[in-house]
């Protein structure tokens, strides 16, 4: 009987291993009949030129889709391009004060995922659409219009408006440390001519560096600025609730109540005094003023 399961268990996965490689090699091999064309089954050089010539993609990242490996290159690079913008935008400051306050509250998975994801993104949008405002209105539209010579140049245009969205909110320490990591430098030109190093530190404003910080270094250290100002918000926010489960706490230890669990007691004060200072407002209000705002 364990033989019998044995052999069927191995025969499948000997089926799915064959059709696996009957697909790539579907996929490889390209063959094209035509009436009075190549017989050879080749695309030739001319009828591939136009389109090498007039893909975006191939000026983006070198792949233009033409090939099965590229393809796959191509989905691998669209399903991560979500995660990449939204490291690169306000959400992750948002998203990790929210779970904060849940965690805070002690109101376990209320509200849901969902609703704190779409709350997260709604409010990066309202926060970065002045930066997507400024990215069609000075790369976009004039890549559509044509004013572009390579679709390249339109990146680096909507690139500028968001690497100074993010040096706006990144800690100089921070720039420091990546750029000592990647061997990095800013540097000033004298009454001379010359190049003077200069060092990120607390007095120096690092927009006016911007076309010398390359995104290798600023993307990581926005991140990290990021999460770092989450943690200082999500401490703030414990503080107030941390003082209700210890006021409930010790009331409970002085009643001789010791088997009650004072987080089920907590939590209705919690609901209530967040309820009464409006702390919703007070929570969105103070993350969209931490980006500058208001």
């Amino acid at each position: 009987m364990k033989v019998s399961k044995r052999f069927k268990s191995i025969s499948k996965i000997s089926t799915l291993f064959a059709v696996v490689v009957l697909s790539v090699l579907m996929l490889t091999v390209t063959v094209v009949a035509e009436p009075g064309g190549n017989e050879t089954g080749i695309l030739d050089d001319e009828i591939l030129a136009p389109n090498v010539d007039s893909s975006a993609l191939r000026d983006l990242i070198g792949v233009d889709g033409s090939q099965p490996l590229e393809i796959i290159l191509l989905i691998t690079i669209l399903s991560v391009a979500p995660s990449i913008l939204l490291m690169m935008t306000s959400y992750t400051r948002i998203i990790i004060v929210l779970g904060f306050l849940r965690n805070a509250m002690s109101t376990q998975s209320t509200p849901p995922n969902q609703i704190l994801t779409g709350l997260a993104l709604f409010l990066t949008m309202f926060i970065m659409w002045p930066v997507f405002t400024q990215i069609n209105e000075e790369a976009y539209r004039p890549y559509v219009n044509g004013e572009f010579e390579s679709a390249w140049e339109a990146v680096e245009a909507a690139g500028r408006p968001m690497k100074t969205f993010m040096l706006r909110q990144t800690s100089n320490s921070n720039m420091t440390f990546f750029m000592n990591l990647a061997e990095a430098t800013m540097y000033d030109i004298d009454e001379e001519g010359n190049q003077v190093p200069v060092l990120p530190t607390g007095d120096v404003n690092l927009l006016n560096y911007q076309e010398q910080l390359s995104f290798r270094v600023v993307i990581p250290a926005f991140m990290v600025s990021e999460l770092s100002r989450a943690f200082q918000m999500g401490f703030l926010l414990f503080v107030p609730f941390l003082i209700i489960d210890m006021v409930v706490a010790s009331t409970l230890m002085s009643m001789g109540m010791m088997m009650l669990p004072p987080a089920m007691i907590s939590l209705p004060f919690k609901i209530m005094l967040f309820v009464l200072v409006n702390g919703w407002q007070l929570l969105i209000g103070s993350v969209v003023k931490s980006f500058g705002y208001g």
